[in-house]
């Protein structure tokens, strides 16, 4: 499904106000974020699931850092409600960690959040942090996972070190809390090609360098898939999740050209039976000072590939993304991203989606996201979505 990509650490991204204290060498910041969202369908699910949903999310970031700036830790729960589904309720540790910083480099011990990539479209070299589907198609939000990091970085580029001790499962909704499974994920019964389970040692790490305007990361990924094989059990009516192992080289590049913006990630993975290359590449070509105003406009096209065909359990084996980005450089910070994903195998299958956002108070904004799914192939990924067209509103709050 599509996905924005960013290549940051996630942080409660708004205008905030930020409490801060100093004792003992230590200063403390805290910011926090409470949302209410409401999911609007266009239809009953297709076993009769409610066409309203609402959840309730609070995000808190609390940062202590001495005096010298060599000795950090970061904590950031993130608690959420679903009110039709308790399996999408979720307490999680973000970011836990301590980190231990000098002049070239950097190690951090904890749960953290970790970004790669540079499309805009889906995510496909972005593979340490396993994906919360209950938090939107879009497969934006992550969970927390523990790991061992390390970060030096020279004139010959910038080198980071994962070690992962503990794998975290994919996070399914259930039926009733719609954009999900037809049948239930049952963890319980979960099964593993390590023997060591979740327990298995996974290592990850990661090079990148920037050449004038090309920023160019290489990356590997070895140890549990994040992405599970799920096995129908007719009798019980639920899905048996199966984490192979794997590994997975990517690249990541984008180049700088005037308001041109190139894109490219690729990688090759071996996953239990299956070996396979993807990639999506692109540009996003960006008009300052559209319509005689301050506003801004970019244009973003994305083909998607995948070696696997039809055969591909995700969209975008054979697929173009088209999109407008418009930022009215106004006090209220308004956006509006729409983009379209169309397969090019499949004439009626496509998807759509809509972002925009606007600050109503230094404390609140106001979000807006839809989708749209189409398609009448069965053997289609998005078949089982093609009843579940949704608007959703959300109004955070910052304090």
């Amino acid at each position: 499904m599509p996905a924005t990509v960013t290549a940051a650490a996630p942080t409660i991204a708004a205008p905030l106000t930020t409490a801060a204290a100093v004792s003992s060498g230590f200063s403390l910041r805290q910011q926090h974020q409470g949302s209410l969202q409401q999911r609007y369908f266009s239809q009953t699910g297709s076993a009769g699931q409610a066409r309203a949903h609402t959840l309730l999310s609070l995000l808190s970031d609390f940062s202590w850092q001495d005096d010298s700036a060599t000795h950090s830790f970061q904590l950031t729960p993130f608690l959420r409600w679903q009110q039709r589904d308790s399996a999408s309720n979720l307490l999680d540790l973000q970011q836990a960690y301590w980190r231990f910083a000098a002049s070239n480099w950097e190690l951090k011990a904890g749960n953290d959040i970790v970004f790669w990539g540079v499309s805009e479209s889906q995510r496909l070299v972005d593979v340490i942090n396993q994906v919360d589907m209950v938090g939107g198609v879009e497969l934006e939000a992550r969970l927390g996972q523990p790991m061992l990091s390390f970060k030096g970085w020279n004139r010959a580029g910038t080198l980071e070190l994962y070690l992962l001790p503990y794998f975290r499962e994919r996070l399914f909704a259930d039926p009733p809390g719609r954009l999900t499974t037809p049948w239930p994920v049952e963890h319980d019964i979960a099964l593993y090609e390590s023997s060591r389970k979740q327990r298995n040692l996974d290592f990850a790490m990661r090079w990148s360098q920037r050449f004038s305007a090309l920023d160019l990361g290489l990356s590997y990924f070895a140890g549990n898939s994040r992405e599970p094989l799920l096995i129908p059990q007719p009798a019980a009516q639920q899905l048996q999740p199966y984490y192979f192992q794997m590994q997975q080289f990517g690249i990541d590049a984008q180049y700088i050209a005037g308001d041109w913006l190139w894109k490219l990630e690729s990688i090759y993975r071996r996953s239990g039976p299956q070996e396979f290359v993807a990639a999506t590449a692109g540009f996003e070509y960006t008009y300052v000072g559209v319509f005689n105003r301050s506003w801004d406009l970019g244009w973003i096209t994305e083909y998607q590939y995948d070696s696997r065909n039809l055969q591909a359990p995700v969209t975008g084996q054979n697929d173009l993304f088209v999109g407008w980005r418009l930022a009215l450089n106004d006090v209220a910070g308004s956006e509006l991203l729409l983009g379209v994903l169309q397969d090019l195998d499949r004439s009626s299958s496509r998807s759509a989606r809509l972002e925009a956002s606007m600050r109503l108070s230094n404390s609140l904004r106001l979000r807006l996201n839809a989708w749209l799914f189409q398609t009448n192939d069965s053997s289609d990924v998005l078949y089982q979505l093609r009843r579940d067209d949704y608007l959703e509103l959300s109004l955070d709050y910052y304090f």
